[in-house]
């Protein structure tokens, strides 16, 4: 059974979202919220919609039917946008020379960067190209991009792959700093301890349908009394359980 939701007026919101590919029915009606300051984390199947519902939340792609509402939204996707031949200064100055000619924000760009530069923690390495940094300082960098603008919405498409446990939990550190702030963190992950671990909540999507939508311990309740087993296990016979 879903959770009701806590937040008065959601900072992002999805309802009754479908998106057809080939006749393949991607998103099937399907609602999702983020609020406030709240981090959800989205798990699935491969091919069940998660990237697709992050690519229309973010205005990237058009759905078939139903709103998406709520701005200020900022979509970084997995792979890393970033030219590995430049240095970490002359990657931030491109995107903010492009935001700011294209009228997103009214920041100097130079002023930007050295905002990105301090909010990431790479002054230091504000010279060294992209290409030497290693994976997780790279997703930094990519999800700076992403914040330019001020976006008051993070929407995060497997923002740990491929990285090791330790670049992974200072990738977390930083975002977590930012949800500190009032911003709002959507991601979706295959990592199940990664959602449980940093999400407030987490809504399984299966053939493009949210089949449930609560706290891991719901999610455990759900296919066991006493709700405190392995959450992997337990996601796994929940899908079980619903056919998928």
């Amino acid at each position: 059974m879903d959770q009701e939701e806590t937040r008065a007026k959601p900072a992002l919101a999805a309802r009754e979202v479908a998106k057809a590919f080939d006749g393949r029915q991607a998103l099937d009606g399907i609602d999702f919220e983020v609020g406030a300051g709240e981090v959800v984390a989205l798990i699935g199947p491969n091919g069940a919609g998660k990237t697709t519902l992050l690519s229309i939340l973010a205005g990237i792609s058009e759905p078939d039917s139903g709103k998406v509402e709520g701005d200020g939204v900022a979509w970084v996707p997995q792979q890393a946008a970033l030219y590995r031949r430049l240095s970490v200064r002359e990657n931030l100055m491109l995107f903010a020379r492009l935001q700011h000619e294209a009228g997103q924000t009214d920041e100097d760009p130079q002023a930007m960067v050295d905002r990105m530069l301090e909010l990431t923690g790479l002054t230091e390495r504000a010279d060294d190209q992209v290409g030497t940094l290693s994976g997780g300082n790279q997703q930094r960098i990519n999800i700076a991009v992403g914040l330019m603008a001020g976006p008051s919405v993070l929407l995060l498409d497997e923002p740990s792959v491929g990285l090791d446990p330790a670049q992974r939990e200072r990738l977390w550190g930083f975002i977590l700093g930012l949800v500190g702030t009032g911003t709002a963190v959507a991601f979706s992950t295959h990592d199940i301890q990664e959602a449980e671990r940093y999400a407030e909540r987490i809504s399984v999507v299966a053939e493009g349908e949210r089949i449930f939508n609560g706290t891991a311990d719901d999610l455990r309740r759900e296919v066991e009394s006493g709700g405190v087993g392995d959450l992997e296990t337990s996601f796994l016979a929940f899908l079980r359980k619903h056919g998928h």
